[in-house]
């Protein structure tokens, strides 16, 4: 008999990410979020009923489709709110690994404090190259390399995440600050870490152009 599938409550996936980690990307937003952070840009993602629920093993199908994929990113949300989930695509992403793509990398954000997650997740931190954990910090200087606020240290947990990510905790180049844009179902994407006021700054541009945001993630 079949074990019961695991299902994620998913905000979106998308290929290729290319300004949340090394090289070409697949990028994971789990949907709903008990932290909030003061100052959020993705809080379209806080709400669990705002999102899809998706079956693990159809979302790892759809990332073993994609081809030169170099690592996946996932965010929220809060995936370690979703354990179970979280849980069954890290072991499915494992076994992708050992059928031939073993430098893919798993880069994990979570707005939990590091001390929280070594306890109630260690076994699911065993499982990722990198972490970036801690909450979101308005009040604080930006982050370093596709971290949000100064608080959030990048933590390789792996050999190939220290390969990849070890000496990458400093200042990011201009490059790595970009926002990527995709147009879906009729919205616009912004995937990425803003600089602080970018956000505010589109909107003003937008508006010289007469093109005004509606619904943005960064404002409720």
């Amino acid at each position: 008999m079949a074990a019961n599938p695991v299902f994620l409550r998913l905000n979106k996936a998308h290929y290729p990410v290319t300004v949340l980690g090394y090289g070409r990307r697949i990028g994971i937003w789990f949907q709903g979020c008990s932290i909030r952070c003061k100052g959020c840009v993705s809080q379209d993602t806080w709400e669990e009923a705002a999102g899809a629920w998706m079956r693990v093993a159809d979302l790892l199908a759809w990332c073993r489709q994609k081809e030169g994929v170099d690592g996946v990113t996932i965010s929220g949300g809060e995936p370690f709110d979703q354990p179970r989930a979280l849980n069954a695509l890290l072991d499915g992403i494992r076994r992708w690994k050992r059928r031939g793509n073993p430098d893919l990398d798993v880069f994990c954000y979570s707005g939990y404090p590091l001390k929280t997650l070594q306890a109630r997740h260690g076994a699911l931190l065993k499982k990722l190259d990198v972490l970036v954990p801690e909450p979101y910090v308005d009040a604080l200087p930006q982050g370093g390399c596709w971290r949000g606020s100064a608080n959030q240290p990048l933590l390789p947990l792996s050999p190939l995440g220290r390969a990849r990510y070890g000496d990458r905790d400093g200042s990011p180049s201009p490059k790595e600050k970009t926002l990527q844009v995709s147009m879906e179902d009729g919205q616009i994407w912004m995937i990425g870490i803003p600089a602080r006021g970018d956000m505010a700054a589109l909107e003003d541009l937008c508006a010289q152009r007469g093109l005004h945001l509606q619904a943005v993630s960064w404002r409720r």
